[in-house]
């Protein structure tokens, strides 16, 4: 199963130098069920683009929490694609989005289909929203719109053998 995994930049470099992506359970976002009901019309490459955008939204927020925390990363959200044998995905009916699952396993670096990550353009953006994003938690419609803005911004594709010059 094709699942996209909510990243950073230090992160894809732990990943890196660790071999996997891990530990598990990991959260991450795929084609489920639920997402294929609610988005009836879509083919699977529209339905695999919201999984993707559903990771780069988690990947915002691992940026927030990374600020939080005192972890000073470019503003750059990253969505690693892995393919995970599909008895180590658990797709459930409670999670909150529809395309939300939990991979029980570390993903070996053997597993990576792809890294998408954002253009050094949308570095502004992303920094807005990073900031924005409290308040638009506590429904200010101002700081949602800034923080959809860096939606606007299409994550780059870059294949697995790249990745080393992502971290350059």
């Amino acid at each position: 199963m094709r699942v996209y995994l909510p990243c950073t930049l230090p992160g894809l470099a732990r990943v890196v130098a660790s071999g996997e992506l891990g530990p598990a359970p990991l959260t991450g976002y795929a084609v489920t069920p639920a997402l294929i009901e609610w988005y009836v019309s879509g083919d699977t490459e529209e339905l695999e683009y919201v999984a993707l955008t559903e990771a780069a939204r988690a990947s915002l927020r691992m940026l927030a929490a990374d600020r939080a925390d005192g972890v000073k990363a470019a503003a750059r959200r990253v969505v690693i694609a892995a393919e995970v044998p599909d008895e180590t995905v658990k797709v459930g009916t409670d999670l909150e989005e529809r395309a939300r699952v939990r991979v029980q396993e570390a993903v070996p670096l053997a597993l990576l289909a792809s890294v998408h990550v954002d253009d050094e353009d949308a570095v502004a953006d992303v920094e807005a929203a990073i900031e924005a994003l409290p308040a638009a938690d506590e429904g200010d419609d101002d700081a949602q719109f800034t923080v959809d803005g860096a939606e606007d911004h299409e994550l780059m594709w870059y294949a697995t053998q790249e990745i080393s010059d992502l971290l350059t």
